[in-house]
């Protein structure tokens, strides 16, 4: 096992071509083996095996600064710098992480899950380099997936290299897809000139003739050959990059790795940016990955592991996004397709996103204005059976959620009803264009923001902790939080109908269920059970089913709670504030930032509905998320240590009494 002897990059500079391949081989089976044992990224992984290899045999990590946009293509660059071992924990509580790490490893310059900002990472640092008069003596790698380049940031960072003339190597690592097939005109450019039919009949019948030239029809038809190949370069790339300032190569095969080699030390030589466009296949090596037409196996979850020799031909004991605290949403088996996926929604939610999913297409089905956006997730966000019902009034713009949301501004201006589908991490990155391009003009734009709260084991980059506090801090903004699945089409077709934007927060765990009876309405909260005057607890989203359960550990010992289901956190409802403030104590519960968050929102409108009635008001607590990073781990675990399970809510409840008076505030 030639895998097990490599501990540093310098481990893999001596080995022969035969023993790369062997190597290559290795690796593939190491990363199945793992990722279906612990859940992570795999399809991406696949396709970067040689490419790694390659980069790390030309350059002198960490010397040389290799960045990854993505950093979920860089499994590979973990194991051989030294940190082979550590896949056994990959994405647990404790252990590794799913993406490179600054804290892991000196091999890892940034922390990068979310695309399109590596390029302008290398600006600064090539920056940083030139003025410390070190320019050329240490290499700027970055390593961008094709996927990455449909993100506005990173056009922004190419205009800056271009015009400042760093030195910097951009490998294009292109497989045609990001999460899903990417959306994207330059991806398409080399694959439109080369199906064009009077491009190629046109040179076939050059080809012919030439060959039949006495003497020298082959040596004609080679440099015909080879025209025309440069011709291809010229054309989508190579016209673009080189527009810009960059220098572009390519395009080469990525899995060859003695041409990439090449290609790359020539390219470390040149004085500026360069690309060198590499071209791979995403879950290379592996039949279920190569099989599957959405994701390539992009991600998985853990179920039992699987070997390359008894994977071949079968995607058995793989599941993608089929159940509840999948990353994809509930309706992505491999191999399946938008058109499939309405049928393969179940019947009962299994996660929060079935729910929006089933909610979204019942509304479209009714209002024809209905149209839904995604920033190339459409599976997860789950928007793939809407495809498939309504492609007409389906947009994926690519990795660029700026792009997005102004989008979906505009179409409300012109009289649609857009739903952007977003991860509520992802979300952040358009605040500025939610908040101005939106919420400045009023436009009834839906977000819908998936994986809201602590979502578990894709670490700090991916927990939605912030959207409640981005959100309230929009003028206008109607704020909805579902607590269980079946609050999820009401609150859709309740944002459907206003004239301004809102949110619904759609969290990643397992739904809770209620019947019928137990669903609320419009803008109202709902109460869950009535106590004695003694607590109130004001519970946001899915902090509603702890409270129920804090509520009944409270009952054991002789108090009675008042509990509600706050559901929409702006605007604020009277009768649920005023029947707080008629307790002693009132505690908010939400899993996420507690600092200008939904409890402190709440808090600050009882203390103003009750000074304006000239009440005292009753002692507060507001239970959330503190200001810190918080690492990967289950979900329900973090949000134990948080406090913010049944029990941890309930001990609050007992701290805070022995600080509030005896009489009640009235």
């Amino acid at each position: 096992m030639i895998l097990q002897s490599i501990e540093t990059p310098a481990d893999v500079k001596g080995l022969s071509p035969e023993q790369l391949v062997a190597l290559c081989e290795e690796i593939r089976a190491f990363i199945v083996d793992t990722v279906t044992t612990t859940g992570g990224h795999l399809g991406s992984n696949l396709g970067a095996v040689e490419l790694t290899l390659a980069l790390h045999r030309v350059f002198d990590s960490p010397r040389d600064v290799i960045l990854w946009d993505t950093g979920h293509q860089a499994y590979v660059h973990k194991l051989i710098t030294g940190r082979r071992y550590g896949f056994k924990s990959l994405k647990q509580a404790g252990g590794m992480s799913g993406y490179p790490n600054r804290a892991e490893s000196e091999h890892d310059w940034i922390e990068n899950s979310h695309a399109s900002t590596a390029l302008s990472y290398a600006h600064g640092i090539a920056s940083g380099f030139s003025l410390r008069g070190i320019d050329g003596e240490r290499k700027v790698v970055a390593v961008v997936g094709d996927g990455a380049l449909t993100g506005g940031m990173a056009y922004e960072a190419l205009n800056n290299l271009g015009h400042s003339h760093r030195r910097v190597v951009i490998v294009l690592n292109d497989n045609g897809r990001s999460y899903a097939p990417t959306v994207s005109q330059l991806s398409q450019g080399l694959t439109t000139l080369r199906l064009n039919p009077t491009y190629t009949a046109a040179r076939e019948r050059l080809r012919l003739r030439l060959r039949e030239l006495p003497a020298f029809g082959e040596l004609a038809y080679s440099s015909v050959h080879s025209l025309t190949s440069a011709l291809r370069e010229m054309v989508a790339p190579h016209t673009f990059f080189e527009a810009l300032g960059v220098r572009y190569a390519g395009p080469i095969d990525g899995h060859d790795i003695e041409h990439m080699e090449q290609a790359f030390t020539h390219a470390a030589e040149w004085d500026g940016p360069i690309v060198v466009h590499v071209l791979t296949q995403k879950g290379r090596g592996y039949a279920p990955a190569e099989e599957d037409e959405i994701q390539r196996l992009h991600d998985v979850k853990a179920t039992k592991p699987i070997t390359l020799e008894n994977a071949v031909g079968s995607s058995a004991g793989l599941a993608v996004g089929g159940s509840a605290g999948s990353d994809s949403g509930g309706i992505e088996p491999p191999g399946s397709s938008p058109a499939a996926a309405i049928d393969e929604l179940p019947q009962r939610a299994a996660t929060y996103t079935d729910a929006f999913s089933r909610a979204l297409l019942a509304a479209a089905e009714e209002d024809p204005r209905i149209v839904a956006l995604t920033a190339a997730m459409p599976g997860p966000t789950g928007l793939l059976a809407f495809q498939a019902r309504f492609p007409d009034r389906f947009f994926d713009v690519g990795i660029a959620e700026q792009h997005e949301v102004t989008s979906a501004a505009g179409m409300a201006m012109a009289g649609l009803r857009p739903v952007v589908a977003v991860y509520s991490t992802f979300w952040s990155r358009a605040f500025d264009q939610a908040n101005l391009d939106v919420g400045l003009h009023g436009c009834p734009v839906v977000f819908v923001l998936d994986r809201a709260g602590i979502t578990g084991d894709d670490g700090p980059s991916h927990h939605g902790i912030l959207d409640l506090a981005l959100a309230l801090s929009i003028p206008g903004m109607t704020v909805f939080a579902p607590s269980s699945a079946e609050e999820v089409e009401p609150m859709l077709r309740a944002a459907l109908e206003l004239p301004g934007p809102s949110t619904i927060r759609v969290p990643k765990s397992a739904p809770r269920h209620v019947n019928p009876g137990e669903v609320g309405h419009g803008l109202q909260a709902r109460q869950l059970r009535a106590g004695d005057g003694s607590v109130c607890l004001l519970g946001v989203g899915k902090t509603v089913g702890a409270c129920v359960q804090a509520a009944d550990e409270l009952a054991g010992e002789g108090i009675e709670a008042t509990v509600w289901d706050v559901r929409v956190v702006s605007p604020t409802d009277a009768a649920m504030l005023a029947d707080a403030a008629r307790h002693r104590l009132v505690v908010t519960a939400e899993d996420g930032v507690r600092h200008g968050g939904a409890g402190a929102f709440l808090i600050d409108a009882m203390a103003a509905q009750v000074e304006s009635a000239g009440l005292r008001s009753p002692a507060t607590r507001v239970l959330g998320v503190p200001r810190q990073f918080l690492a990967q781990g289950r979900a329900d675990d973090i949000l134990a240590s948080l406090g913010l399970d049944g029990t941890g809510i309930a001990e609050s409840v007992r701290r805070v009494r022995l600080e509030v008076p005896a009489e009640p505030p009235l």
